[in-house]
């Protein structure tokens, strides 16, 4: 993908859009016209960030492990439409600690956080969610934990990490089969973006494994350019709904990006809405009825 369509006129919401592969995002989206809003958990980072982008920006404060403020932020939003919500943001194999609302904080930031903040807005989302999830989602156990989705009986970083990552393909699976009941022409797909040098990787829990990935983000990994490109990828080209997209490398490390596969796992209809249902009583959001567009939303 050498370059985007003119976006202008369109509205994105990235979340996590301070560094990484979501400020790459964002800085492409906003070069191709779109307004971008950077949903971060530390606004003044948000701002330093944004002020490295050309385009139109604006920042708003978004902490994906705490339900009240997934909330104010959709309150705030109010009915814009928006055509474009990146859920990007995440944690990676992080000691075991708890959300604001008690949560594994890998399920609960990579996962239930943006299960609560994409119901909330999608109401006013005229295009499509894409979800970005990870190679990873393949790792450990290889499925959900619904009996200990905390996984207090068996906590490991890396355990931890591949079920938030089944998690968010689930997550779009059963969102796609939702709006497809409902007649929505908006779509749910996922990307991952292979092996890419981001700073999720020196947060590991286990100081070998932290040392061990900075290696690799120095000799082997894709920078976080050409790591975003599956997420802007998914967020422009015209695929079916609950798509993949990774890169098209040996073992979907590095590449260009393209339609790939998922475990048997993620791709379970029945899990998906199990996982669903739990997500709801969880953080005691639901999916939304479809609400009348606005005008501008029709436009």
């Amino acid at each position: 993908m050498s370059r985007l369509p003119d976006l202008t006129g369109r509205t994105a919401v990235v979340t996590g859009a301070n560094s990484g592969i979501g400020l790459a995002a964002a800085d492409a989206l906003a070069g191709a016209g779109a307004h971008v809003v950077f949903a971060v958990r530390d606004p003044q980072r948000g701002r330093t960030a944004a002020g490295t982008v050309r385009g139109s920006t604006e920042v708003r404060r978004l902490d994906l492990a705490d339900l009240a403020s997934v909330r104010e932020f959709a309150q705030e939003w109010g009915d814009r439409p928006l055509d474009l919500l990146i859920n990007n943001a995440g944690v990676m194999m992080l000691p075991e600690q708890r959300t604001k609302d008690g949560f594994e904080m890998q399920f609960g930031t990579n996962h239930l956080g943006h299960f609560a903040l994409t119901n909330l807005l999608l109401p006013y989302v005229t295009d499509r969610v894409v979800t970005v999830s990870s190679g990873a989602h393949r790792f450990g156990a290889g499925v959900i934990d619904f009996d200990d989705l905390n996984l207090t009986k068996g906590y490991t970083p890396v355990r931890a990490y591949a079920q938030s990552k089944l998690a968010n393909l689930l997550f779009t699976l059963e969102l796609q089969r939702r709006l497809t009941e409902t007649g929505s022409r908006v779509r749910a797909l996922a990307a991952h973006p292979g092996y890419a040098a981001t700073n999720l990787q020196s947060h590991a829990a286990n100081p070998v494994s932290r040392a061990a990935m900075q290696l690799g983000n120095k000799f082997f990994a894709q920078d976080d350019k050409a790591g975003a490109l599956p997420t802007l990828y998914a967020a422009v080209m015209d695929l079916p709904g609950a798509s993949f997209v990774g890169p098209d490398g040996l073992g979907e490390m590095r590449g260009a990006p393209t339609l790939v596969g998922r475990s048997a796992a993620a791709s379970d209809p029945g899990a998906a809405r199990q996982l669903w249902a739990a997500s709801e009583e969880l953080t005691g959001m639901s999916f939304p009825p479809p609400l009348p567009l606005t005008d501008a939303a029709r436009a």
